[in-house]
């Protein structure tokens, strides 16, 4: 089938299981082939193909609503949505989202980039249906790994609760992003041992009845033992427990299994959990035996082998050089200890983990309990180190201020994914973390400019004892400098200057700084003498530099990969406004206030005027003439 012209699912209503099988089957090597050139998230949507069909199959969307929590698994819904003809620009610069994306479909009726939300926006659909006296299903389909998110079990508590018409489709394939963790993953382990209850206690019920004259008598009576019955057969019935019906285990990958149970389902009364093990990269070898899941998103890739189109000789990845900095802080403080949420291979923490297995702690997807597990690490003199995305960082921002902050606790943030990140687009930008951690007392912000600053921040923040301290450091390779091999602490607040000048000057940190050199050095060639200094520390500030800067009385520049309000460069206007300094030579450059989408990181500083040629025509235009200085 040419799955490029489907443009609607209700053609799945009439189709057999063999001609699901045989689409299904067509919709994987789709996958394969598409994603070998776009890159994206293989493993786990190979892992759905018969689950998004039998959905669609049984329910009608969009009169039904599917959400999907995080949404990286809804490719095939994306198909069968009318967009596989779009499939050639998927993640790429004004091409498909990778995710659910409302303009894009009224198929998409909730937009998911963070796990976790689907439960708790599925019961606020619920309880509008139900106002306006509607009828349609509700269905979030949820990972076991997004289960762990407090929000999910907040929303299944309230869900029980008030008895409301949910139909949970928990898609159990023992993985988030890496293998999941916790008593929650261990009880779904024992559930997927124990088999099918639910037909068993249906089929005694009514064989019960069907006794002459007193089988509804006797029905009545086994009630107490049918229920007895399920914690025989499902040890804890945590689900059964909260007010939800449960059907399954069910083969994710079986026709007959998922249409039985989603139709059984269909017909059940109030909230219902639909349990189906399904398998991460199903129907691709490579995929399917990737323990470590390395095929959870994925660039580019031969199709035949499974090996990765990557530069032969790119730097080491920024993760990498800030894990292998905390390993050898380790190996002579005992005080250091790793946390993360879910994220030990995205923040390269296996070394770590293999050399320090009790000192690395994955608490699954749950950024909250990460933050506060840190501080109270903390509290007991470890030096804890939290290695946590930008973007998932937001998810813990109550702890960072009320747990961390406000008890002055040395908690070492390294924030991954900071700035812009390209193809995950608006849900995974990491632009807001300068600004709502700027507002924080007792917290230092610094990013490095290469790697060799990157390590020795590093052993700066476990030397530090005066509070939280945070590290920033973007996705991808670093800039391939050499190192030094003996470590120092840097001086907290303090920049450096890279290239001096005396007609203007730009501040600037991380990412941005080769693009001001790059600049200045073509102002240079124009007579126009540009300082460049990288403002290493955005909280706090080099008061000291800054007084000396703005004495000259010349045009300031700020350039951050960050939002402009409450970033770096509002700090620098305030410093100027107390300070009695004149702010009109104060111009900032950084991330507009608005949500940037998807494309690569260069398309997107074009976009956003982000780039060299932007930084020239600023400088020009903020930079007097000689006779005006005259």
């Amino acid at each position: 089938m040419d799955l490029s012209k489907i443009d609607n699912p209700s053609l799945l209503k009439e189709m057999n299981t063999k001609q699901l099988e045989e689409l299904a089957e067509d919709m994987r090597q789709f996958l394969i082939g598409n994603l070998a050139a776009t890159g994206g998230h293989l493993g786990a949507n190979l892992g759905v193909v018969e689950l998004t069909l039998a959905l669609h199959k049984v329910y009608t969307s969009p009169q039904d609503r599917l959400l999907w929590d995080v949404g990286h698994q809804s490719y095939i819904h994306k198909i069968l949505t009318g967009r596989g003809n779009q499939f050639s620009t998927l993640r790429k610069y004004r091409g498909l989202c990778g995710f659910p994306k409302r303009i894009e479909s009224e198929h998409d009726i909730w937009e998911t980039g963070h796990s976790s939300t689907s439960l708790s926006a599925a019961m606020g659909m619920a309880i509008a249906r139900d106002l306006k006296n509607e009828n349609h299903s509700i269905l979030p389909v949820i990972g076991d790994g997004a289960l762990t998110g407090g929000m999910a079990l907040e929303a299944l508590n309230h869900i029980g609760h008030e008895k409301k018409s949910v139909t949970v489709i928990l898609n159990d394939n023992e993985m988030s992003i890496a293998k999941n963790v916790g008593a929650l993953h261990g009880a779904l382990g024992r559930m997927r041992s124990a088999g099918k209850y639910n037909r068993a206690k249906d089929d005694l019920e009514w064989l019960l009845k069907k006794i002459p004259a007193v089988g509804g008598r006797i029905a009545q009576a086994a009630e107490r033992l049918k229920d007895s019955m399920k914690y025989f057969v499902v040890p804890g019935m945590f689900f059964e427990e909260l007010g939800f019906t449960y059907y399954g285990p069910v083969d994710g990958h079986d026709f007959e299994d998922l249409l039985e149970n989603l139709n059984y389902a269909k017909k059940t009364e109030g909230p219902v959990i639909v349990h189906v093990m399904t398998q991460k990269g199903k129907g691709y070898h490579p995929a399917e035996s990737d323990v470590k899941d390395k095929w959870h998103g994925v660039g580019p890739y031969k199709i035949e082998s499974g090996e990765k189109i990557k530069p032969s000789s790119a730097p080491p990845a920024w993760s990498s050089v800030i894990s292998e900095t905390l390993r050898r802080e380790a190996r002579t403080d005992d005080r250091v200890v790793a946390v993360t949420p879910a994220m030990i291979l995205g923040s390269k923490l296996e070394k770590f983990g293999e050399e320090f297995p009790d000192r690395l702690y994955d608490v699954g997807i749950a950024e909250q309990h990460a933050t506060t597990l840190s501080a109270g690490l903390a509290t007991q003199g470890m030096k804890p180190f939290l290695a946590i995305y930008s973007t998932f960082l937001q998810r813990g921002y109550d702890q960072v201020i009320h747990d961390v902050a406000r008890q002055n606790l040395n908690v070492i943030f390294g924030i991954d994914r900071a700035g812009l990140v390209g193809a995950d687009g608006e849900t995974h930008q990491g632009v807001f973390d300068i600004s709502f951690l700027r507002s924080v007392p007792n917290m230092v912000i610094s990013m490095p400019k290469d790697e060799n600053e990157a390590q020795h921040l590093v052993h700066t923040a476990v030397k530090y004892d005066d509070g939280p301290i945070a590290i920033r450091y973007p996705r991808g390779n670093a800039e391939g400098v050499d190192t030094d091999e003996e470590l120092h602490t840097i001086p907290i607040g303090s920049w450096e200057i890279l290239k001096d000048g005396k007609d203007g000057v730009i501040l600037t940190f991380g990412t941005t700084i080769k693009m001001a050199l790059e600049a200045s050095k073509k102002l240079e060639e124009e007579g126009i003498s540009i300082c460049v200094v990288n403002a290493r520390f955005m909280k706090p500030l080099d008061n000291s530099m800054l007084h000396d800067l703005m004495k000259k009385d010349i045009p300031v520049l700020t350039i951050e990969e960050a939002v402009l309000q409450g970033g770096f460069g509002s700090s620098v206007l305030e410093f100027a406004a107390e300070e009695g300094y004149r702010s009109q030579w104060i111009k900032r450059m950084g991330v507009p206030d608005r949500f940037i989408e998807h494309g690569s990181v260069p398309e997107l500083w074009a976009e956003i005027g982000l780039t060299e040629e932007k930084i020239i025509e600023n400088l020009k235009e903020m930079i007097p003439t000689k006779q005006q200085r005259a």
